[in-house]
């Protein structure tokens, strides 16, 4: 992404946190690794209250080596971060000990430089949290709203990158984005029901 490029998310519907997914990469990172279970706006917006809580900035070396019960603690507290505040806790830490141990801290490493869509697809499939359809929805996000589009990243991020759909958070840029993207997976959800 250009440094002049600023890109405003609207993921968490609410402009506080949505302000710190756009700026902050290891916040938008964390939310995607939350982003289960849980209402969108409930995970997306948990990146925002955790830094509250902790009375600093996200960073991925402090988060690496903090104590477990410490963070499963602050995840914990009413209201919670998650629905299942002490696995997401957990997740949430061995992700930052990746970004820290293997990116220099630099959630953005993981993206920056990768050459293919493919190695993309792979680098953030390799991050704790991440499985197969995460890893595509993530890619496509980097693809559809940070232009991080190396040679062949629609492909890879099959079927998410693929322009004007509204499938995913990838295609999430606004409200009215937001209920079309609502009601595509209420529809699959639909079609999955009557296969059944």
């Amino acid at each position: 992404m250009p440094k002049s490029q600023v890109v405003k998310l609207c993921l968490a519907q609410d402009p506080e946190a949505d302000a710190l997914l756009s700026e902050n990469p290891l916040s938008l990172v964390i939310a995607m690794v939350l982003d289960q279970q849980v209402p969108l706006e409930w995970a997306f917006r948990a990146p925002v209250e955790l830094s509250r809580r902790l009375g600093a900035p996200l960073d991925a070396n402090t988060l690496a080596v903090m104590d477990p019960e410490k963070l499963t603690g602050v995840f914990a507290a009413k209201p919670s971060l998650h629905r299942y505040p002490a696995s997401m806790a957990k997740r949430v830490q061995a992700l930052t000990v990746e970004v820290a141990d293997n990116y220099g801290g630099d959630a953005t490493k993981v993206w920056k430089d990768a050459e293919t869509g493919k190695e993309l697809l792979n680098r953030v499939k390799a991050l704790p949290g991440f499985g197969e359809q995460k890893a595509r929805i993530f890619t496509a996000l980097l693809g559809k709203q940070f232009d991080v589009r190396p040679d062949g990243w629609v492909d890879a991020c099959a079927p998410y990158g693929e322009a004007g759909s509204f499938r995913s958070v990838a295609d999430i840029t606004d409200e009215a984005s937001l209920l079309k993207v609502r009601e595509y997976k209420k529809s699959m959800k639909a079609a999955a029901k009557s296969t059944t």
